[in-house]
C-alpha cells in the first residue's frame, strides 16, 4: 500500500502539494490580542467583491484522508519559523491551523486565517517557545532538550534581530497517514507568496494622487512636486520610460531627505534620451519599489523642445526692417510714425499706443466733435442729427452753427499740422548742420511711450538690437519728458528697458539707465530683478556694475527672493560662480539666508549639486553655518550622507558638523518593526514608542545612539528618535566616516584611506604634466571619477589648468593622500604614485626633525606622525622615524 512507504514528494509518480489559490499579497491587517477574536479571513489573491476566495491548497495524485497544517514562516532564504501566530476557527493554541481533506475531495481552503502580531516585548518568549517545540517534534523526543535550551535562546535572540515582522509567508504541509494510521507521513511543504501587513509603509499599494507639473524640459532637471501613498525612502525610485521598441527608461534624481514622512516625493527630472526634438514628446512615469519591483499605476509626462530665446531677444533681433520705399509715408510696419506732412492724417501704422501725456494738444485737438479729422471734405454737405422728431434726410444748411463749429475745428487742426511740418523741418535742417540725431529726435519725443504689437518701445527695440548710440540719444531725450515713467515701461513679458539691458548683458547701457534714475526694484514675470537676471547666467561684470550703481535699493535688493522663494546668493550658488557670491556677502547678503520653499541656505544647494568648489568657498572662506537647519530639520551633512559623498562629507566634518544632529522626521519602523510600532492597541503603546530601533540603513555596531536591546530594558513612553546623517546613508564609506567621527574622544574626520593630502608646488606642478600627458583630459576627468568628483568635471574643463583646479578642491575639502594614491595607481600612473611617496617621506623627514629639537617631545611625534605612515600605501622608509616610533608603526 501506498501508506506504508515514503510518499514520492514533488513527482508526477507520487502524491505532492500545491497551492491553487495564493493568499493575497496586501491590503491584509495583522491583529492585536486585544482587538478581538475576529477580522475577516485572510483573502485570496483573486477574490473581488461579491466573489471571494481564500488561500486554498490541494494534494495530488493521492486519494485517501490526509491531514493539512499551515504555519506561518518568515520571508527569507531558507524561510524560519515565524514569531507571529495563525488565529481563526481552524487554528489551535500553538497558532498553527489544521484541516482534514480527503478521502473524495483533496482540497482544502483556509477560509478564517487571521495573522495575531506579536510585539518586540513579548516577541523573545514567543520565539523560544516555538524553537522549542520544532525541535520537540523534529526529534520526536524530550532526551537531550535541556542541553539545548541556550542553543535555543541564542537562535531566538538572532531571529530577533533579522525578522521582519512585516512580512509573514504560509508554510502548507500535507500528512498522510502512515501503517498504524497516524498521520506521520509529511509530503513537500510549499510556501506561499510574501503577505504584508498593511500596516507597514512597504505593504500599501504604490499610487501618484498628485503632481505639480506634468511637463518639462527635454534636458531635464526640472524640480517635481509628488504626493503618494505611503511609501519608504530607501525603497523607492521614481521611473520614467517609453513603451516602443527602444525600451528608454530613467529615473528620478532625488536623496533619501527629498522624501517627505513617506508621502511626497522632490525629485528632478531626468533628461530625455533625445537631447534635440521638434515637437513635444509624451512619455510615461511611476513609483518602483527597489525591492520586488512593484510598481504604481503610470501618468503620461511631457518634455518639450529646449526653449533658447525665452525672453523673446533673439525673435525680435530676427524682424524685418523696414524699407523706406515701401513705407513712404504709409507708417512702419513696426508701429512708427507716418511720413511728411502731407501724409499725417493717414500715416502711423502698427498698434500705436499713447499711454503719457506728450505735453502737447495734439490729443484734445485730435478728439474734438464726433468724426475724425480726416472725414472733413471741405464743402461737401454732411449729414445732420434730426431735430424735432424729424426722421426725414435733409441738407443742412453750409452757414448752420454745427458746420461752423467743424469748419474751425478743422481750421485750427490744419494750422497745428502746419505747426508741426514747419518744426520737422527745421528739425532737419539742424541736424544737417549740427549731424546731432537728438535734433530731430527733440520734435518727436511724444513718440517716445508709442508701443509696438510687442509693447516693445524705441527704447526697448533699441536695447534688444544693441544700438549704443541710439540708446544715448534716445535716454537724452526721454529724460526731458515730464513723465519719469516712460524709461520704466514694461512690454508685454513685463520687462524694462533695464532688465533687457541686464539680459543682453550691456552693463554701459545699465550704467546709462541707472544715471537716468530707472527704477531697479521692478520685477519682471517671474518675480526676477535685476540681480537675479544677472545671475541667471552668473554674470560676474554685469553683477558688480548693478551693485555699484544701485545705490540704496541694493539691500532691498540682496533681501527680495523671486516667485520660486530664490534669492541672489542662492542663484549665484545655482550659477556655479562663486566670484559673484562673492560680491553678493560684500555688499551685505546673508550666507545663510534660507529660500522659500523648503527652506535651503546656499550650503544645502550646494552640497545637492554635489559641487565640492562651492561648498568649499562657502565653508572655509564664507564662513557658512554647516549646522543649519531646512524647514525639515535637515542639515548640509543630512544631505551629503544621503547623496553618499564621502568627499563631502568629510568636508562638512572638519568644518564643525555635528554628526548627531537628528533632523524633524521620526524614524519610520524599519521593515523588521513596522507592525509592532505603528497602529498598536493601547497595551503595546510603551513598545510603539520605542527609542533608538534602527533604520534599515543603519549599521549593527558602533552607533551613537543606545542599543535598542538597553532600552527595551528601560519603562516609561519616549518620543521616536529622529534621523541622523547616519540613519540616511546607504554608502559603506559615508558610513565608516560617520561612525569614525561619532566614536567619543578626540573627533577626526580622516578618511583611514590616509592623512590629510597636502601638496606643494613642485608636486602640483609634476602631477599637472602627468595628467594632461592626454590632450583630450582624459587622465584628470578619470582621475575626477576615481575621487568622487564627478560634479567638478564640468565647472574645470573650461579652466586653463583642470588637474591643478581638480587637486586643490580635493586638497580643500580634506581629501586624504591614501585616497589620491590609491586613484592614480589604480589608473596605471605609477610615476606619480612614486613621486608622491617621495615627496611625502621629505615632508615627514623634516617634520621629525623638528619635533624632536622642539619641546613638544616625542609623543607630538607619534601623535601626528604615526597615524598617518601606518596607514600609508608602500614601505616604509626606515630612516624616517627614530627606533622606537618604528616598532609602534610595525
Amino acid at each position: 500500500m501506498m501508506e506504508q512507504k515514503e510518499p514520492l514528494m514533488q513527482t508526477v509518480e507520487g502524491p505532492y502539494l500545491i497551492i491553487i489559490e495564493q493568499p493575497k499579497q496586501r491590503g491584509f491587517r495583522f491583529r492585536y490580542g486585544c482587538e478581538g477574536p475576529s477580522h475577516g479571513g485572510l483573502p485570496g489573491a483573486s477574490s473581488e467583491k461579491g466573489r471571494k476566495t481564500y488561500p486554498t491548497v490541494k494534494i495530488c495524485n493521492y486519494i485517501g484522508m490526509a491531514r493539512i497544517e499551515v504555519d506561518l514562516v518568515t520571508h527569507s532564504d531558507p524561510p524560519r519559523v515565524h514569531a507571529h501566530s495563525l488565529v481563526g476557527k481552524q487554528c489551535n493554541e500553538a497558532g498553527n491551523c489544521v484541516a482534514i481533506v480527503g478521502p473524495k475531495d483533496m482540497t482544502a481552503q483556509f477560509s478564517n486565517l487571521g495573522v495575531l502580531h506579536v510585539t518586540k516585548k513579548n516577541m523573545m518568549e514567543i520565539m523560544k517557545e516555538k524553537l522549542k517545540q520544532q525541535k520537540i517534534r523534529n526529534t520526536n523526543s524530550l532526551a537531550g532538550l535541556e542541553a539545548e535550551l541556550r542553543e535555543i535562546e541564542l537562535e531566538a535572540k538572532e531571529l530577533k534581530k533579522v525578522m521582519d515582522l512585516s512580512i509573514v509567508r504560509l508554510r502548507f504541509t500535507a500528512y498522510l497517514r502512515d501503517s498504524s494510521g497516524n498521520f506521520t507521513l509529511a509530503l513537500q511543504p510549499v510556501i506561499s507568496d510574501p503577505i504584508h501587513d498593511s500596516k507597514s509603509p512597504g505593504a500599501s499599494n504604490l499610487k501618484i494622487s498628485r503632481m505639480d507639473k506634468t511637463a518639462g524640459s527635454v534636458r531635464g532637471g526640472d524640480e517635481v512636486y509628488l504626493l503618494c501613498d505611503k511609501v519608504q525612502k530607501d525603497d523607492i525610485e521614481v521611473r520614467f520610460y517609453e513603451d516602443d521598441e527602444n525600451g528608454w527608461q530613467a529615473f528620478g534624481d532625488f536623496s533619501p531627505t527629498d522624501v517627505h514622512k513617506q508621502y511626497a516625493i522632490v525629485f528632478r527630472t531626468p533628461p530625455y534620451h533625445k537631447p534635440k526634438i521638434d515637437r513635444p514628446v509624451t512619455v510615461f512615469l511611476q513609483l518602483k519599489r527597489k525591492r520586488g519591483g512593484d510598481v504604481s499605476d503610470s501618468k503620461q509626462f511631457t518634455y518639450y523642445p529646449v526653449v533658447e530665446d525665452k525672453e523673446e531677444v533673439e525673435r525680435k533681433r530676427k524682424k524685418v526692417l523696414p524699407q523706406f520705399p515701401q513705407h513712404f509715408g504709409g507708417g512702419s510696419h513696426m508701429g512708427g510714425a507716418g511720413g511728411g506732412a502731407g501724409g499725417f492724417g493717414s500715416g502711423g501704422g502698427g498698434n500705436l499706443s499713447f499711454p503719457y501725456s506728450p505735453g502737447l494738444a495734439y490729443n484734445s485737438i485730435y478728439s474734438t466733435g464726433p468724426h475724425p479729422v480726416g472725414g472733413y471734405q471741405g464743402g461737401v454737405q454732411m449729414k445732420a442729427p434730426s431735430v424735432d422728431g424729424d426722421e426725414g434726410d435733409r441738407q443742412v444748411p453750409t452757414d448752420s452753427v454745427y458746420c461752423k463749429e467743424l469748419q474751425k475745428h478743422a481750421q485750427i487742426c490744419h494750422l497745428w499740422m502746419l505747426a508741426l511740418a514747419r518744426r520737422n523741418a527745421h528739425a532737419l535742417l539742424d541736424y544737417s548742420v549740427t549731424a546731432d540725431p537728438r535734433m530731430l529726435l527733440a520734435v518727436q519725443r511724444h513718440l517716445a511711450a508709442s508701443q509696438d504689437e510687442n509693447g516693445d518701445t524705441p527704447l526697448h527695440l533699441a536695447i534688444i538690437h544693441e544700438q549704443t548710440a541710439v540708446i544715448k540719444q534716445l535716454i537724452d531725450v526721454v529724460v526731458s519728458i515730464p513723465s519719469p515713467q516712460i524709461i520704466n515701461i514694461t512690454n508685454n513679458l513685463q520687462q524694462t528697458p533695464l532688465h533687457l539691458a541686464v539680459i543682453t548683458k550691456q552693463p554701459q547701457v545699465v550704467q546709462l539707465l541707472l544715471q537716468a534714475r530707472a527704477d531697479p526694484t521692478l520685477l519682471d514675470r517671474y518675480g526676477n530683478s535685476l540681480l537675479h537676471l544677472a545671475l541667471h547666467t552668473g554674470d560676474e561684470e554685469m553683477v558688480r556694475t548693478l551693485l555699484t550703481h544701485l545705490g540704496a535699493a541694493a539691500p532691498y535688493l540682496l533681501r527680495l527672493p523671486n516667485f520660486y522663494g530664490l534669492l541672489p546668493v542662492h542663484l549665484a550658488v545655482k550659477a556655479k560662480s562663486p566670484a559673484c557670491l562673492d560680491l553678493l556677502v560684500r555688499k551685505g547678503a546673508d550666507v545663510n539666508a534660507t529660500e522659500m520653499q523648503g527652506g535651503r541656505t546656499p550650503l544645502h544647494l550646494a552640497v545637492e549639486m554635489e559641487n565640492l568648489n562651492m561648498a568649499t568657498h562657502l565653508v572655509k572662506k564664507l564662513g557658512a553655518d554647516v549646522n543649519s537647519r531646512t524647514f525639515a530639520g535637515n542639515t548640509p551633512l543630512h544631505l551629503a550622507a544621503g547623496l553618499g559623498s564621502p568627499t563631502l562629507t568629510k568636508l562638512l566634518l572638519k568644518a564643525g558638523a555635528d554628526v548627531l544632529n537628528e533632523n524633524d522626521e521620526p524614524i519610520s519602523p524599519s521593515s523588521s518593526e513596522a507592525s509592532s510600532d505603528t497602529d498598536a492597541d493601547p497595551e503595546e503603546q510603551e513598545v510603539s514608542m520605542e527609542l533608538g530601533e534602527p533604520s534599515p540603513a543603519t549599521p549593527r555596531g558602533p552607533s551613537p545612539h543606545p542599543d535598542p536591546e538597553e532600552e527595551q530594558e528601560e519603562t516609561g513612553p519616549r518620543p521616536r528618535r529622529c534621523h541622523t546623517p547616519l540613519d540616511l546613508t546607504r554608502s559603506q564609506k559615508v558610513r565608516d566616516i560617520l561612525l569614525q567621527a561619532s566614536q567619543p574622544g578626540p573627533k577626526s574626520c580622516v578618511s583611514p584611506a590616509g592623512n590629510v593630502l597636502s601638496l606643494d608646488n613642485d608636486a602640483l606642478q609634476g602631477l599637472e604634466q602627468l595628467l594632461n600627458q592626454d590632450s583630450s583630459g582624459s587622465d584628470w576627468m578619470e582621475l575626477a571619477k576615481r575621487l568622487g568628483l564627478c560634479s567638478l568635471v564640468e565647472t574645470y574643463k573650461d579652466t586653463p589648468s583642470p588637474s591643478v583646479s581638480l587637486l586643490r578642491s580635493y586638497e580643500l575639502a580634506g581629501g586624504s593622500l591614501g585616497g589620491l594614491l590609491e586613484a592614480l595607481d589604480s589608473m596605471g600612473l605609477r610615476k606619480a604614485v612614486r613621486m608622491l611617496r617621495k615627496t611625502e617621506a621629505q615632508e615627514k623627514l623634516q617634520s621629525t626633525e623638528i619635533k624632536e629639537d622642539s619641546a613638544y617631545g616625542s609623543e607630538s611625534v607619534e601623535e601626528e606622525q604615526v597615524p598617518a605612515l601606518a596607514l600609508k600605501p608602500g614601505p616604509v622608509p626606515a630612516g624616517e622615524l627614530p627606533h622606537s616610533q618604528q616598532q609602534q608603526v610595525h
